[in-house]
């Protein structure tokens, strides 16, 4: 869900669909009650230091339980970000802790900001007892209907086979009703036939896709063993690995799952499987220009993959069409562990 942050009335909104959220996934009283506290103060921050904003709000990506507020901005942005974070600092003259009572308030907190960059704060909140250890699998995504309408035809699913790590994207050709159906159908096909190497998963997808009207769909599976990321893609989904310094766009051939689908080939990526390293893929549909540019963004490579999809997702997205973007960060085990 995408809440629009352009003036105060939006605030309340903003905290009502917090809450209706926080119940749905079973948050209680007082987890629920943080969770309003983070976005007023988002919203607020907002409004006082960007002239408004948006604020993605939606389950954990990889968590089963609890949810995640990403607010993005295209303000001045902040030239020293962990100043910011204290409280008693601020460019707007108010009380300056609107920063620090997000990172307080939340189980898991990042930031991205850069002058002339605008800024981007995450914020996550568990259902049960936040993980105590860095998560060796890590995933940021965002999805955003076609402008006016509430059921969306892009998504995204995220599987742990015994593979490898692996993510789907799915566009649902067109939008609405039956462009949603058929994403529900690429991600049932995906999760029912996980274990399956990367071409016969797709092409899985492809049979099941048969009596919708079709979907551009893609794969990623990050093979630890042997240090590739493995992809395989039919139609207009966007794909790229991201290892240390490097951004490698990966290839998807032309066609519609479902329909026309002459090539469903895999195509692997090496990456440095060091001690220590860890390798990220972006994924996302033609809802998002496929122009942008990491360098663009001084250490947002490096940054929380919720913080990378929401970036790219506020610089980057087509208004007329549905959008996602899903990114998927897997570490390299250090030896010994």
């Amino acid at each position: 869900m995408i809440l629009r942050v352009a003036d105060s009335s939006e605030v309340s909104v903003a905290r009502r669909a917090t809450g209706d959220l926080a119940r749905e996934l079973g948050l209680d009283e007082t987890t629920s009650g943080r969770a309003a506290l983070v976005v007023t103060e988002m919203a607020t921050n907002l409004l006082k230091h960007a002239g408004g904003g948006q604020i993605a709000l939606d389950r954990l990506a990889d968590h089963d339980g609890g949810l995640e507020l990403l607010s993005l901005d295209k303000g001045e942005g902040i030239a020293d970000l962990p100043h910011a974070l204290e409280d008693g600092v601020s460019s707007a003259g108010s009380a300056g802790t609107g920063l620090g009572a997000i990172r307080r308030q939340a189980d898991r907190f990042a930031a991205f900001s850069r002058p002339g960059l605008g800024t981007a704060v995450m914020a996550r909140l568990y259902r049960k007892s936040p993980p105590t250890t860095p998560d060796a699998v890590t995933i940021g995504a965002v999805v955003a209907p076609y402008p006016g309408e509430k059921q969306c035809g892009d998504g995204w699913a995220y599987a742990n086979s015994t593979k490898g790590p692996s993510l789907l994207s799915v566009d649902g050709s067109g939008h609405g009703r039956l462009a949603e159906l058929a994403a529900r159908t690429a991600i049932d096909a995906f999760h029912n036939n996980r274990e399956a190497d990367g071409p016969r998963l797709v092409e899985s997808i492809h049979r099941a896709l048969a009596p919708t009207r079709g979907a551009a769909v893609a794969v990623a599976r990050v093979d630890q063993r042997e240090h590739v990321v493995r992809f395989v893609g039919v139609g207009n989904i966007s794909g790229a690995m991201i290892a240390g310094n490097a951004v490698r766009r990966m290839v998807s051939h032309n066609g519609t799952a479902g329909h026309i689908a002459p090539r469903i080939r895999e195509f692997t990526y090496p990456y440095d499987g060091s001690d220590g390293g860890d390798v990220t893929v972006v994924l996302h549909s033609d809802g998002i220009s496929a122009k942008w540019d990491l360098d663009s963004y001084p250490g947002l490579a490096a940054s929380h993959p919720s913080l990378i999809a929401g970036i790219l997702f506020r610089d980057h997205r087509r208004s007329r069409d549905d959008a996602s973007i899903a990114v998927l960060r897997v570490a390299t085990p250090r030896d010994g562990t």
